[in-house]
């Protein structure tokens, strides 16, 4: 039996300089305050997962990005919604933490040990593997 489609589609961004990825530490909900993930956010209706997480990460940290290729597969975060990630290049901007506690870059020797929210967890061979290209 085929999954039914999503009611809602939550994009996160990769964004990778060099050997350096960010991460952003949530600051809420309290279950995942403090918590690192890939920023990003909600799809809104009519809109293309690649424009909403441009518009999302324009919002969350101020930069401009591109959108590259998908990231692993699709996370269940609940019955009805889905997490995707996409690889971003940053081309503008100024990364500033609008929504989150703190941004940081770190490298692949940094990805196991970093306190992920679980669903970002699912993606770290292929955030290794992009790391290290």
């Amino acid at each position: 039996m085929l999954n039914p489609k999503p009611n809602q589609i939550v994009v996160a961004g990769a964004l990778i300089s060099g050997p350096q990825l960010l991460v952003a530490q949530r600051d809420r909900p309290p279950e995942l305050a403090g918590l690192w993930e890939l920023p990003g956010g909600k799809v809104a209706a009519g809109e293309t997962d690649e424009a909403a997480l441009a518009r999302e990460l324009h919002e969350e940290l101020g930069v401009v990005v591109s959108v590259g290729a998908r990231l692993g597969t699709d996370v269940a975060l609940s019955p009805t919604t889905v997490l995707r990630a996409y690889v971003v290049t940053q081309t503008g901007g100024t990364l500033h933490p609008n929504d989150h506690r703190a941004l940081r870059w770190i490298g692949v020797g940094e990805l196991d040990d970093l306190a992920w929210v679980p669903a970002d967890r699912t993606w770290l061979a292929e955030l290794k593997a992009a790391l290290t290209q």
